[in-house]
């Protein structure tokens, strides 16, 4: 077994125990596939603002498999627009099977905010990100299955405390909003989020880890579906795999390719801004 594919095995393993311990207070999941990292306070596109910052997360420690390079860090927007892009998880990623979605990235300086109604809209780019992406991919429907549809996430922090911030404002999210309005006939309910720093429930792949799950709720479907966003952090990184639940699929035929996608993220958050051997 390579190195690399026993990491991944330990993430998976971390994923489903966060999973176990959700299910045991939400049924099934649900979700946004075009849900960004967005935890930094931000005015949105209506004016209002994003409830004030909780307290300030505790340092975590980094990963014993990475030591940053202070000269490859991101200086601007164009040296995180490249980086984000080098990291990003397309269709071939998440398996043979996905391909890409149109759009397939997501707009330049796009950034959900959820507001007091929780409801998601529009919002302004926070100082603190230099950059942030999105790609769509899917498995169409067929066979009498819906269109599974996945997203890939990458936001590059100016600085590993703002990282941190977004991380500790996503558990935050989940207690403020367990019911969420994501666009007009799509929604979230009985949303949980679950936290694993380094070193805990066998995370030993990132910075910081979190998992959300609640039942996503389309007007195109029948019944109810599930929903996973699995997101970690790497210094200054932060990147997000999430799966939307179809008709015709369970959330464990999901789980190892949104966490191949997850960890594919990871390393090469390590091989560009990490010192190289």
């Amino acid at each position: 077994m390579s190195y690399a594919h026993g990491r991944a095995l330990r993430a998976a393993a971390a994923v489903a125990a966060g999973a176990v311990l959700l299910a045991g207070c939400s049924s099934g999941g649900g979700g946004d596939d075009g849900k960004t990292p967005r935890r930094t306070p931000a005015t949105s596109a209506s004016g209002t603002q994003s409830p004030s910052r909780p307290p300030a997360p505790s340092p975590t420690p980094t990963g014993p498999d990475f030591t940053p390079d202070p000269k490859r860090t991101p200086r601007d927007t164009a040296d995180a627009r490249r980086l984000a892009l080098a990291i990003l998880a397309g269709p071939d990623d998440w398996g043979p099977e996905y391909v890409k979605r149109t759009p397939s990235l997501s707009l330049p300086g796009s950034w959900p905010v959820l507001d007091g109604d929780c409801e998601w809209e529009v919002g302004i780019l926070p100082r603190s990100v230099l950059y942030s992406v999105t790609a769509y991919s899917e498995i169409p429907a067929a066979g009498g299955k819906g269109p599974l549809r996945v997203a890939a996430t990458v936001t590059v922090h100016r600085t590993e405390t703002d990282a941190d911030w977004e991380m500790a404002e996503t558990l935050e999210e989940a207690l403020r909003c367990p019911g969420q309005q994501l666009r007009e006939g799509e929604r979230v309910t009985g949303l949980m989020s679950l936290g694993t720093p380094y070193g805990v429930s066998g995370n030993t792949t990132s910075t910081d880890s979190l998992i959300e799950r609640g039942t996503y709720l389309n007007d195109g479907f029948k019944g109810r579906q599930f929903y996973t966003w699995y997101q970690t952090r790497t210094g200054q990184v932060t990147v997000a795999a999430v799966v939307k639940g179809a008709p015709g699929y369970t959330e464990a035929e999901t789980n190892a390719a949104q966490v191949r996608a997850n960890v594919i993220m990871q390393d090469r958050i390590k091989a560009q801004l990490g010192v190289q051997p």
